[in-house]
């Protein structure tokens, strides 16, 4: 039993599923250990990583339940660039890559990407991929008003942290020596090696017991079902030519605007972004990992929730944007805050689909793009601390639900705790409520925003970098839904005279309130059941006002 051993299982109904879920399993166990293992609370509370298997070719075959989709698919690319750079056959047991090129990677210098071959008896099987955001990289804090990538901090291509087991301990010394944070930072990048290990084992524990010694026919036939299942999805679609746009605030100087073209050919999707904003002097650019990644995320959730994803998912879809454009800016152009437009492609594909999907999308989130808070400065005891609120805005609702209330979508970061913030940073969060009246009203209702109010709780200054959009532009409501709430940040008892996409110096005891916005609705508020209104009523999710006004009650 050798490679026809995995020959045997590609071909059987039975034994194939079983080998497919195990590596999905051994996936979500290396993300087990990123998370129980990590430093920072970025990864530890906040979910800000992902892990995937490929075999020994590079293509993707499984990823961790809930990892960040921009991750899952970005992997394979850097992957590939570590391959055209190092061939495969120059990797030796215990090697390990790192790499943080934005360009290569997931969009921007705090994500960094590990990735080690694993091989048993002698023989390449396969790779592991992990990428988890940092809680500094150097440079200025993470914020949107830098003007170059080399701004933005420490720029690492691709290079191995480990030979053959034994340390860079250059590379260590260059990360420790440019972070603010080196502890966290080492911390998490050495839990990432010990997630590959904990993969690396996983995948020969199978190859082993199951007698392998090729993925490579599992790798196909996994791929392959993945690709059948979305191309039958797409032949579903009509053949046509669908338009979308989104405008967003973007800055004073440089409102941004997404436009998308989508042709349906077949079982081919084409994705052509001509017509979106030039690139822009802030760092709100996205690089085309990104810009491909959250466009193919939510083709998936709508048109094939239930397979899993892998390398043969998004075969069928091709995207593309202008180069000098915001969605595929020339380097060195600033990406340091590209989740800022990367994340709300997902509602312009939907605006451009919703005559042929219907039920099958959701409204304009409020928590797409995620709102950032970031406050960094010296302990009492001069000890270094930067805190990052990972706060949810409201998902846009559903064809037959409500939407998520404090829920991300495109991506699946998750709020962490507030005492973890306030026992590492002296920030007291004095509120965290559900925001009345922001989820947009519609048959079903988009999820609420919050409200959240925090104190810098001590007599020493700071720095606040504010990453807020939807301010002027809410999500929308999809088919007579109507618009969420917008964002507020309301600093001190003012409202205007500090910027919302960059630093300020912040002093101790300043207050900040900062409203999370809520989704878009579903469907004309007046069709919606009226014992859901009274429910909404009753919990206060929506004012007697709203009630009677909006809802007809």
């Amino acid at each position: 039993m050798t490679a026809s051993a995995a020959a045997s299982i590609a071909r059987d109904p039975i034994a194939l599923p079983v080998i497919w879920r195990r590596l999905i399993a051994i996936a979500d166990e290396a993300a087990a250990t990123l998370r129980r293992t990590s430093f920072s609370p970025t990864v530890r509370e906040s979910n800000d990583f992902a892990c995937v298997i490929f075999d020994a070719a590079g293509r993707a075959m499984a990823e961790n339940t809930i990892g960040i989709p921009s991750f899952n698919m970005t992997l394979s690319r850097t992957l590939a660039h570590f391959l055209s750079i190092r061939p495969a056959a120059e990797w030796r047991d215990g090697d390990v890559g790192i790499c943080n090129d934005p360009w290569l990677t997931s969009g921007h210098l705090p994500d960094i990407t590990i990735v080690a071959p694993v091989f048993a008896r002698g023989r390449l099987m396969g790779w592991t991929g992990s990428i988890a955001h940092m809680a500094d990289m150097g440079g200025t804090l993470w914020s949107a008003d830098t003007r170059e990538v080399f701004e933005e901090g420490l720029r690492i291509p691709p290079l191995l942290f480990m030979t053959e087991g034994r340390r860079n301990r250059d590379i260590e010394a260059i990360i420790r020596a440019n972070s603010r944070l080196p502890d966290q930072v080492l911390g998490d990048v050495a839990a990432q090696v010990a997630a590959g290990d904990t993969a690396a084992r996983g995948l020969i524990d199978l190859i082993t017991r199951e007698g392998i010694d090729d993925l490579t026919p599992i790798a196909d036939e996994i791929c392959n079902r993945s690709e059948q299942a979305m191309r039958r999805a797409l032949v579903k679609i009509p053949d046509g030519v669908y338009r979308g746009a989104v405008d967003l605030d973007g800055t004073d100087e440089e409102p941004v605007h997404l436009e998308v073209t989508i042709t349906k050919t077949g079982e081919e999707l084409f994705l052509d972004y001509t017509g979106t904003s030039p690139e822009v002097g802030r760092a709100l650019n996205v690089v085309m990992n990104y810009t491909e990644a959250y466009s193919c995320y939510p083709l998936k959730c709508a048109l094939d929730p239930e397979t899993p994803r892998n390398e043969g998912t998004y075969r069928m879809i091709h995207v593309s944007a202008p180069e000098g454009t915001i969605l595929n800016p020339r380097f060195p152009a600033p990406v340091h805050a590209r989740q800022l437009v990367g994340h709300c492609l997902a509602a312009t594909i939907y605006a451009a689909l919703a005559p042929v999907l219907g039920d099958r999308i959701i409204a304009e989130s409020g928590s797409a793009p995620t709102l950032r808070v970031i406050v960094s400065g010296y302990q009492e005891d001069r000890r270094r601390y930067t805190a990052i609120l990972f706060i949810n805005g409201g998902m846009g609702a559903r064809a037959t639900r409500d939407g998520l209330s404090a829920t991300c979508f495109p991506s699946n970061v998750v709020c962490g705790s507030m005492e973890i913030i306030e026992a590492l940073s002296p920030l007291r969060i004095w509120r965290k409520e559900l925001a009345t009246d922001s989820g947009g009203p519609g048959r079903t209702r988009g999820g609420l925003g919050q409200d959240v109010e925090v104190e810098l709780a001590t007599d020493q200054n700071a720095t606040l970098s504010l990453l807020v959009e939807r301010v002027h532009h809410p999500a929308l409501g999809v088919l007579g839904g109507l618009p969420g709430a917008t964002s507020r940040v309301i600093w001190n008892g003012r409202e205007s005279g500090f910027p919302l996409k960059g630093k300020s110096p912040i002093a101790g005891g300043d207050r900040l309130r900062v409203r999370y916005p809520g989704g878009g609705g579903f469907g004309d508020p007046l069709s919606r059941d009226r014992a859901r209104v009274r429910e909404d009523l009753d919990a206060g999710l929506i004012s007697p006002e709203a009630a009677r006004e909006v809802y007809g009650l």
